[in-house]
């Protein structure tokens, strides 16, 4: 198998010889915000601030840039070398998380509801929510989160939430990525398997079983080490791109391979693509769930 190097290292020939990368495809970005960075601007259809209220576009913490550089951002300031999974896709971005990356469940619900009204007009055909709770919430507001993540995918929605941070032991995986419908993922370091041993290996994405015995997360994807947009470009001569680590960083790689396999095959439904991303997952010596991603096995054809 070749594969053409990008942001986490994760083109297969198949997306770029046959051009699937996300066309047509509107994605729902549940995090901090979004700036209009030269590698974001031409693919966003839209903002809504929910946590301040503002018109403005802006990301002040930077995670939401780097999700969204890591699901489709388009290489533009580095020549395609840290393009994303799914450079063509459309994003449409609600800030529920705060300057320091926290939120309220109000915040999500609300951004949740918006995208719901946003889903015909824009396309919107995949929600990424690289949120999840602390350990200790009110047990009333997981399950309104979790109803809330619910109602998008019972409206046709492929929502990809992240498995949390607070493995590896077992029952650490966070709301709402211990919901039964959704698609949850954990992270892997393949930075450190690369001979990067000096930065040793991390070992923190949640783990099922849920309260309810359900195996989590479902899929393993890149989430160590990943460069992916700055925020902060421009500032005071920062870099356009930024390294950050996490389950969040792993939930837009699955969110962009889902982008790229809805350009090729658009018809496919919710459960389809949950479906046939089980069946194309591959065991590694990191398998959890279904186990790693694989992106040329995800885009091949299934009679």
């Amino acid at each position: 198998m070749k594969w053409v190097k990008n942001a986490v290292g994760y083109w297969c020939d198949d997306i770029r010889n046959k051009k699937y990368l996300g066309q047509n495809i509107g994605i729902a970005i549940l995090d901090t915000g979004i700036t209009p960075h030269a590698d974001l601007a031409e693919n966003i259809i839209g903002f809504g601030d929910f946590v301040n209220g503002r018109k403005i576009i802006y990301d002040d913490s930077g995670h939401g840039t780097h999700v969204a550089g890591i699901l489709a951002g388009t290489g533009k300031m580095s020549n395609g070398v840290y393009a994303g999974m799914a450079p063509e896709a459309s994003i449409l971005s609600a800030k529920v998380l705060d300057d320091s990356g926290n939120g309220m469940v109000e915040y999500v619900m609300e951004g949740i509801h918006w995208v719901l009204a946003q889903q015909q007009k824009k396309n919107i055909r995949i929600v990424n929510i690289s949120v999840g709770t602390q350990p200790g919430l009110d047990r009333a507001e997981e399950e309104r989160l979790l109803e809330g993540v619910e109602e998008l995918w019972d409206a046709g929605l492929v929502v990809v939430v992240s498995a949390g941070n607070y493995g590896p032991g077992p029952g650490t995986v966070a709301v709402p990525g211990s919901s039964r419908k959704v698609i949850t993922v954990g992270a892997v370091d393949l930075a450190g398997k690369r001979g990067r041993t000096s930065r040793g290996k991390w070992n923190y994405s949640g783990r099922g079983p849920t309260e309810e015995c359900i195996m989590k997360p479902d899929v393993v994807a890149p989430g160590t080490f990943i460069t992916s947009c700055n925020a902060d470009y421009g500032y005071r001569f920062r870099k356009p791109y930024t390294v950050k680590s996490g389950t969040s960083m792993a939930t837009p790689v699955v969110s962009g391979a889902i982008a790229c396999l809805l350009s090729k095959y658009p018809d496919m439904t919710n459960v389809e693509v949950k479906l046939k991303l089980r069946e194309s997952c591959v065991p590694s010596e990191e398998t959890q769930g279904w186990g790693m991603l694989h992106v040329e096995r995800l885009l091949q054809f299934t009679a």
